[in-house]
């Protein structure tokens, strides 16, 4: 038999109060603040349309966090537009109630404990409450001086329909321009529509972007399209390109205009930490244009699945942004070519602070790998590494295991089977690889006495086949 927790008095008391609507709008000016959260989320949960739009009226903190509350299972399109009904009554008004504060309406999915603290829900609630209030008190201040309304959405453009409660806002929003502005954080795209996504920038604040992910195979006709939008994300943070193709009917002219629209933005990008570009047909040969821009420092830079030339690495160890990268993606860039040396001098250039390299399908060869692994034994905060499908001999293994046997920070490295094991027709002898994980771990147990190291030896036949 389970027994339920008795209702505390204040839950008692926001039931009770709720059980007369027209005493709750009434004894709203006297609630104390402490109380609204409570009484709101009752009442959402309840779908009791007049003490929402009431309440909104007359909300005592600078946020409206809704969007953390869409968690409950509620229509939420009917009450939100009950809410935003409530704001409109507040926008029309010239003389504002005096307990009046809200400054934003956040409809992201966020601030969950804002109403799990205010409403009493969590145990280690004041510690809580006590970082919420400062959060908002903080938010308050730097959003005071303005006098629109401020809405966040996090926006996610598909090539099917929007969603119902975001189609709703947003036709709100373009009713009402010059009383609010519509701000997004997380911005992703996967729709080829380019004209769908401008219809929508055209309503942003686009200096709230921190985040931007574009994730469908557009041409570099419509990236150019897209640039002087981007160009206007001053205080972006992220930014994540894929799979941007360039026609085979393109002439050299408009191949360089259209990268230069492109690239010329990033010179705006100056809060810029992390940069994804993967499976972008148009990069080689083009790096120097994206990566002189990039001077603030940089955090994350991912390089994957794309073609590369001696120029473009040499670029990448040049650029003034890289001089506390934390994270290097290479995977995928076939470097079987190039100059070794390159490689090292990167590595010197983020040993400092480099943690994690991804150096995955890259083909590295022996001859390359022993250039630059002395480079590699330098990064002293390195805790990831991946080699995972290069070409590697059992030597020069066992000689890259003893150099990075020092790295006290590294908890994982992966490797993939030496060539040797391998037959002629690229079958792996068993017997004889598990006979090599033996050695290997007999060889690095007394090198590695301070920390654990995962080996994760897979299959990478000489031939190139796909590892398995």
């Amino acid at each position: 038999m389970s027994f339920q927790a008795p209702a505390t008095l204040l839950q008692l008391a926001v039931q009770s109060l709720l059980r007369e609507e027209a005493l709750a709008i009434s004894a709203l000016q006297d609630l104390p603040r402490e109380l609204f959260p409570r009484l709101f989320k009752e009442a959402f949960t309840r779908r009791q349309s007049a003490v929402l739009r009431a309440m909104v009226q007359v909300w005592p903190f600078p946020c409206l966090p809704l969007g953390g509350l869409m968690k409950m299972k509620v229509p939420y399109l009917e009450t939100l537009q009950t809410i935003l009904d409530g704001i409109d009554i507040l926008l029309g008004q010239k003389v504002h109630p005096r307990s009046h504060r809200l400054r934003v309406l956040d409809l992201r999915a966020l601030h969950k404990d804002f109403w799990s603290v205010w409403a009493g829900d969590k145990t280690d609630a004041c510690p809580r409450a006590v970082k919420c209030k400062r959060k908002t008190r903080e938010r308050g201040v730097r959003i005071g001086n303005e006098q629109s309304l401020k809405v966040f959405v996090d926006i996610y453009l598909k090539p099917r329909a929007l969603d119902a409660c975001l189609s709703y806002v947003f036709l709100w929003v373009e009713a009402r321009k010059g009383l609010l502005q519509l701000g997004c954080k997380k911005l992703k795209i996967s729709t080829m529509a380019l004209q769908n996504v401008v219809k929508v920038l055209e309503m942003l604040d686009l200096d709230c972007m921190e985040e931007v992910e574009v994730c469908c195979t557009w041409k570099l006709s419509t990236l150019a399209g897209f640039a002087p939008y981007l160009g206007q994300m001053r205080n972006l943070r992220k930014f994540l390109l894929s799979h941007i193709c360039e026609p085979a009917s393109i002439s050299p002219e408009e191949k360089r205009k259209w990268i230069s629209q492109f690239t010329s933005q990033f010179l705006n990008l100056e809060c810029l930490q992390e940069l994804s570009l993967d499976s972008v047909s148009f990069l080689e040969g083009q790096m120097d244009q994206v990566l002189r821009c990039l001077e603030a420092p940089l955090e994350t830079v991912s390089i994957t699945d794309c073609q590369l030339s001696e120029s473009d690495l040499k670029s990448l160890t040049q650029c003034p942004g890289i001089r506390q990268l934390k994270h290097l993606n290479l995977s995928g860039v076939i470097l079987t070519n190039m100059n070794p040396e390159l490689l090292r001098v990167l590595l010197e250039r983020v040993a400092a602070t480099l943690k994690t390299l991804d150096l995955e399908n890259c083909r590295i060869v022996d001859a390359q790998l022993i250039v630059f692994l002395p480079a590699l034994s330098s990064c002293s905060q390195l805790t990831t590494f991946n080699y995972l499908r290069n070409p590697i001999s059992v030597a020069v293994l066992e000689r890259l295991l003893c150099h990075t046997a020092g790295l006290s920070c590294l908890s994982l490295e992966m490797y993939s089977t030496p060539w040797e094991i391998y037959g002629a027709q690229g079958a792996s002898h068993h017997k004889r690889l598990e006979q090599l994980r033996e050695e290997l771990s007999r060889t690095m147990k007394p090198l590695k006495r301070t920390k654990t190291v995962w080996f994760s030896i897979i299959p990478c036949p000489p031939c190139g086949n796909r590892a398995i």
